[in-house]
C-alpha cells in the first residue's frame, strides 16, 4: 500500500507549460489512493483546464476566492487546513518570488501561506531563469523556511534550449513524495520478518495434522508495519487472508513445520525484528503414506514425531534481532507464558487466553498481554486485532 492512501494533497497549479503534466500527477495521485484537491492560478488555465483536472480528481477546482456563479467563498484557510501534504507543480519563477515574499495575490498564494503541513514545490522554468541568482536566492529561503525542493531535471526545455529547469516527471514527484514520507516513520529502514497461520501435516495426500488459526492476526500486523514504513517479509501458512494493497509485503507461503523452518532460516539473518505469530504443528506423522489411507480399521492410530521448535532455534541463533513470540494458552496462562519467554530467550512474548472471550483463532477481535524480558507486563482491553498489530508494534517500537 502507497504511504498516500488517504492522504490529503492539495495541488497548486501555477501557469507554465509544464501545467499540462498535471492531469497525469493527478492521475497518478488518485491511483495512489490520495484525495486530490486542485487549485489553480487564472493564467495556469491556459495550459490545461479546469475540466481536465476536476474530472480526474473527482472533486472540483478552485481559483478565484469567491465563486463567480454562487458567490461561495473559497476559504483558503480552511483549503490549507485541510490538507496533509501541499504540492505546488509547477512552480514557476513568479510564482517563486511571490511565496518568498509572502505575497497573496491569489488564491493559491493565500492558501499556501496558511499552510501548516509540508509544502512541496517542483520548479519548472527556462535553463537561465532557474539560474538567476535571484531565483536561486528565492528556492534557498523557501528550504530555509521548511519547504521542500523537488529537484527539476535537465533536458530539452520548451526555449529549446537543453539544460536544467524542465519539472520533475509525474512518476518522479510521486516517488520524491513517498519517499519523503516515508523517511518519517516509524518503523522506516526496519526489517520485519512475521510468520502467520497454521502449519498443516500430511497424513496422507487427502489429510492433515492441523489447527484453526486464520492467520489474521500475522497479517494485520505484517499491513500495520508495511503502512509504518517497515520492508515485511510475511511467512504464512495455508490461510484465506490477502495482503491486498499493500504490494510491497514480501508474502512467501509454506504448508508444513519443515517448510516454515527453513523460510524463516532464510531471512532471520537479515532481519531487524521477529514477530512469530504462526501456530506452528508440534508433531507431525513419523509416516506420511503414499495413497490415502482406508477406513477398513475401526481404529487409526497415527505415531507422532516431534517438529523442531522454531522459535527456540531463533532465539539460541538471535544476534541483534528484536525477537517476539505468541502464548495460546488455555490454563496457568502468566507461568506459561513467563517460561516460553525465558526458554526461547525472546525479547516479548504476547499472551493470548482461550478464557478470554473475543480472543484466539479465527475472530476478527483479539485481547492481548505483553511480558517483556523482566516480566513487566501490559494489558490491553480487547480490540480489533488491526488495533491489536498497532498496540503490539508501538510497544515494540517503544523498546527498540
Amino acid at each position: 500500500m502507497s504511504v498516500l492512501q488517504g492522504k490529503k494533497i492539495l495541488l497548486l497549479v501555477t501557469a507554465g507549460i509544464a501545467a499540462y503534466k498535471t492531469s497525469f500527477l493527478v492521475r497518478l495521485l488518485k491511483k495512489k489512493g490520495a484525495d486530490v484537491q486542485v487549485l489553480m492560478t487564472p493564467d495556469s488555465h491556459h495550459f490545461v483546464t479546469p475540466l481536465t483536472l476536476s474530472t480526474l480528481s473527482k472533486n472540483p477546482v478552485y481559483t478565484e476566492f469567491f465563486d463567480g456563479e454562487t458567490g461561495d467563498w473559497n476559504n483558503h484557510v480552511d483549503l490549507a487546513l485541510h490538507a496533509d501534504y501541499i504540492l505546488i507543480a509547477p512552480a514557476t519563477s513568479n510564482t517563486l518570488s511571490k511565496m518568498a515574499s509572502a505575497e497573496a495575490d491569489n488564491l493559491v498564494l493565500a492558501t499556501y501561506l496558511s499552510a501548516v503541513c509540508p509544502v512541496f514545490f517542483a520548479p519548472a522554468m527556462d535553463l537561465d531563469m532557474y539560474k538567476n541568482p535571484f531565483n536561486q536566492e528565492n528556492i534557498n529561503r523557501l528550504q530555509n523556511k521548511g519547504d521542500i525542493l523537488i529537484p527539476p531535471n535537465k533536458g530539452e526545455l520548451a526555449s529549446g534550449l537543453e539544460g536544467e529547469g524542465r519539472m520533475a516527471e509525474p512518476e518522479e514527484i510521486i516517488s520524491f513524495v513517498e519517499s519523503y514520507i516515508k523517511k518519517g516513520l516509524i518503523f522506516y529502514g526496519k526489517k520485519l520478518l512475521i510468520t502467520a497461520g497454521p502449519t498443516y501435516e500430511a497424513i496422507d495426500p487427502v489429510r492433515f495434522i492441523g489447527n484453526h488459526s486464520s492467520g489474521k492476526m500475522g497479517f494485520e500486523l505484517a499491513k500495520t508495519a508495511e503502512k509504518w514504513g517497515a520492508e515485511v517479509t510475511l511467512i504464512s501458512g495455508p490461510t484465506h487472508e490477502k495482503t491486498g494493497s499493500y504490494s510491497s509485503i514480501e508474502l512467501l507461503s509454506v504448508t508444513s513445520a519443515h517448510e516454515m523452518l527453513q523460510a524463516v532460516l532464510e531471512h532471520y539473518s537479515s532481519a531487524d525484528i521477529a514477530i512469530m505469530s504462526a501456530a506452528v504443528s508440534d508433531y507431525r506423522p513419523e509416516i506420511v503414506s503414499d495413497t490415502k489411507i482406508k477406513k477398513d480399521d475401526d481404529r487409526l492410530t497415527l505415531s507422532l514425531v516431534k517438529n523442531e521448535d522454531i522459535l527456540l532455534r531463533m532465539g539460541k541463533e538471535k544476534k541483534n534481532q528484536f525477537l517476539v513470540g505468541f502464548a495460546l494458552e488455555t490454563n496457568n496462562e502468566e507461568s506459561n507464558a513467563l517460561k516460553k519467554l525465558k526458554k526461547k530467550n525472546l525479547d516479548a512474548i504476547i499472551l493470548n487466553s482461550l478464557q478470554d472471550k473475543g480472543a484466539g483463532f479465527k475472530s476478527d477481535t483479539n485481547k492481548i498481554t505483553i511480558f517483556d524480558k523482566t516480566e513487566s507486563k501490559e494489558i490491553f482491553s480487547l480490540k480489533s486485532k488491526e488495533e491489536v498489530a498497532e498496540d503490539i508494534l508501538k510497544y515494540i517500537h517503544s523498546r527498540i
